[in-house]
């Protein structure tokens, strides 16, 4: 139960900071940089795909850990880990095999998976612990 929990709290959470980010914040800066490459409308059963996957792989490797009494702050630096790892493979896949693929982009987006993940494994476990759900 307490799994499904963190499931569905870090999937809201994640779904909402990322549509910030990539909706408001820093959809100017990816459109001036890399907006021939970006499409029109996102494959959105793909992105769906790529969402509840890495979620899920936030709950095992940096949810968990803090929601089974590490804590929050220990959650967050293994959320913000599973980021970085999970970001810097994908940016520098894409620097490596791309045309046009800009480095700043793959700086900036790194920092945000890194941040990203961190922040949201940290929003979670808190949200588990107001719950009762985290702790062993």
């Amino acid at each position: 139960m307490k799994y499904l929990a963190a499931y569905g709290i870090a999937l809201a959470i994640f779904l909402v900071l990322d549509a910030i980010w990539l909706g408001l914040l820093a959809r100017g800066f990816y459109m001036s940089r890399i907006g021939d490459l970006i499409l029109d409308q996102p494959l959105w059963t793909v992105a769906g795909l790529f969402y509840l996957t890495y979620v899920a792989g936030l709950v095992y490797f940096g949810i968990s850990t803090g929601m089974n009494g590490g804590g929050a702050l220990t959650a967050a630096m293994n959320g913000a880990l599973f980021g970085f790892f999970a970001y810097v493979t994908y940016d520098l896949t894409n620097l490596s095999t791309m045309k046009g693929f800009d480095p700043v982009v793959a700086l900036v987006d790194i920092a945000w998976g890194t941040l990203l993940g961190g922040i949201v494994s940290y929003l979670t476990v808190v949200a588990l612990s107001a719950l009762g759900l985290a702790g062993d």
